[in-house]
């Protein structure tokens, strides 16, 4: 179940950033390369998920990017 709610989650970050994304990209993770870079987005938007998924993980947006990250290292 988990695996299809990140699939739909890559599938709608593609679609808002119209492919302006890193292939996989979760919402989480992108918000937080908008933060990284100083973007208002991100500032916007980290707090927003972290306080949705605070359930989850300490400091989602970060763990998403890092996780990500890993991946993209090869």
């Amino acid at each position: 179940m988990l695996d299809f709610l990140i699939w739909i989650d890559i599938k709608v970050f593609w679609l808002i950033t119209l492919g302006n994304c890193r292939p996989g990209e979760t919402i989480s993770a992108g918000a937080w390369s908008l933060h990284l870079a100083g973007k208002w987005q991100g500032k916007l938007f980290v707090p927003l998920i972290n306080g949705l998924f605070f359930f989850l993980q300490k400091d989602h947006c970060r763990q998403a990017w890092l996780w990500q990250a890993e991946i993209y290292k090869d």
